[in-house]
């Protein structure tokens, strides 16, 4: 069996017992950066081996840990933080764990943008979820199908790229479009600010900025 074991994305007391106690009895913990689980897995006193299993291995490693699940062992999968799959790797793994007829076993747990979702106090009873948008091609244009969209959008963002972005996203949908940052979510330096797209850049373009960041822009008016 493969485990998706989503972690926090900051306060290690999110973390769940069942997270733990799986993390306790598979054989082998799948981690994005072993360096960063470790932290956690010592936190809870979790003596599973890691092996690393990241966007530049998963296509060489793949079918040697499908072999491994058909025989029998449990793997958990864990990224550095959130939950394996949503903009994270995973994918890849599960697919062919399905092909293989190996059984999957999601855990729910931690992800930013579903509280960066009701914390806006933005409609989110129907949403769209896009992950990172591209750096370069291709950008532009879903930058244009994102400011058709008649609901809320969410997606991340890097620091050193709020603001560029913030101002893109002003281009496109409208300075007056109402918004929403959030950032370091259950950190300790978390800031949750709703405001108009313009109101936006002002707040942050002085600003030194840090953390992981979700963008919740609402939909485009009637």
């Amino acid at each position: 069996m493969l485990y998706l074991v989503p972690t926090p994305i900051g306060n290690l007391e999110d973390m769940t017992f069942r997270a733990v106690r799986v993390l306790k009895e598979v054989q082998l913990i799948l981690a994005e950066d072993t360096r960063t689980s470790k932290k956690l897995l010592q936190h809870y006193e979790i003596e599973t081996p890691l092996r690393s299993y990241h966007a530049h291995n998963e296509h060489k490693i793949l079918d040697e840990l499908v072999v491994q699940l058909s025989n029998g062992q449990n793997f958990a999968l864990i990224t550095d933080a959130g939950s394996p799959g949503i903009s994270d790797p995973g994918f890849l793994l599960v697919r062919a764990c399905v092909q293989a007829g190996i059984k999957i076993e999601p855990l729910p747990g931690a992800t930013a943008f579903v509280p960066a979702l009701t914390a806006s106090g933005i409609p989110c009873d129907t949403f769209h979820f896009e992950g990172f948008l591209p750096h370069k091609k291709g950008r532009q244009t879903r930058l244009i199908y994102l400011s058709e969209l008649p609901h809320t959008f969410a997606l991340y963002e890097s620091p050193h790229r709020l603001v560029k972005a913030l101002q893109q996203l002003s281009e496109f949908c409208g300075a007056e479009r109402t918004a929403c940052v959030c950032r370091e979510i259950s950190k300790m330096h978390e800031e949750i600010k709703t405001a108009s797209l313009a109101e936006l850049i002002s707040h942050f373009k002085d600003k030194k900025i840090k953390g992981e960041i979700v963008i919740v822009v609402s939909g485009k008016p009637k």
